[in-house]
């Protein structure tokens, strides 16, 4: 069967009740709770892969000026101010060592549990003849998701830096038209780099052989979806500050309302993406 645009409001409607049955609100709330658990390490990961390339301080200003944007500035603060902790003790080699191995264990949690969310929406489970191996490699898959992120996000920072020098020399012709056509720019990067990034996740992440055909169409329609939602989050934490009313705890909500939201997203694309292959590429 040929798909046609006339046919995506029925496919997205199925897509939805699908998506409920899957219980995908209790699926967010525990990726979310690994993120939190995930995201010193992550982060810490992020900076020594692409700051090893790019500079350190010049990713972790990129980074931060994203989260700030995204989350709120006292957020970022909260966050850089938990990375600096866990980078800031002076200990032996070999404690150094296991606090690497537990760092990537720790950074791969919120990786894995999203795995194992595409792998239950998928209908497939990992084919090792233990559930220690089937850990161990989800662990790694994940770690290497984490290193395919890092290579997305350097060259995101090498067009960005590019386009900034390019909109610099523009707006000494066209002062009055250079800030809307930057913000024209890091929209579409925004939304390329994003793109990108879910197509390899509904590729590799599964343990499943996914058509690069279904993952296009699925990665393009999540990217829209995480692109509109990241805007209308940023406009709500900055007027409601939903923060606000827990205090210290604050910035923790914050993070965990923002990771629920795209974890939201991502599962309805994954399953969107596994109705439109049924449907469409495996059925033909």
């Amino acid at each position: 069967m040929k798909f046609s645009l006339k046919q995506l409001p029925k496919l997205l409607w199925t897509t939805f009740n699908t998506w409920l049955d899957k219980e995908p609100f209790k699926i967010s709330a525990v990726i979310a709770y690994y993120a939190i658990l995930s995201l010193p390490g992550l982060l810490i990961i992020i900076l020594e892969i692409v700051g090893s390339i790019w500079g350190r301080e010049i990713v972790r200003g990129e980074l931060f000026s994203e989260i700030s944007s995204a989350m709120g500035p006292e957020t970022a603060q909260s966050i850089q101010g938990i990375l600096e902790n866990t980078g800031s003790e002076n200990t032996s080699t070999l404690a150094t060592i296991l606090g690497i191995c537990v760092l990537v264990y720790g950074a791969t949690g919120v990786f894995y549990q999203l795995q194992n969310a595409l792998n239950g929406i998928w209908g497939v489970s990992p084919n090792y003849s233990n559930e220690l191996l089937a850990t161990i490699f989800g662990r790694l898959k994940s770690f290497g998701f984490i290193l395919i992120f890092g290579f997305l996000l350097l060259i995101s920072f090498v067009i960005t830096s590019f386009l900034s020098a390019f909109s610099r020399q523009l707006s000494r012709l066209m002062s009055t038209t250079v800030v809307g056509w930057t913000f024209v720019m890091d929209v579409l990067l925004s939304l390329v780099f994003i793109y990108f990034l879910f197509a390899a996740m509904f590729k590799f992440l599964p343990s499943k052989a996914v058509k690069w055909k279904a993952v296009k169409i699925g990665a393009a329609l999540t990217a829209l979806l995480f692109l509109l939602g990241k805007y209308a989050l940023a406009f709500y934490f900055g007027k409601a500050e939903p923060g606000s009313t827990y205090g210290a705890a604050g910035s923790v909500i914050i993070v965990m309302l923002w990771v629920s939201y795209s974890s939201l997203i991502v599962t309805f694309g994954a399953q969107f993406t596994k109705i439109y292959s049924d449907r469409f590429v495996t059925s033909n």
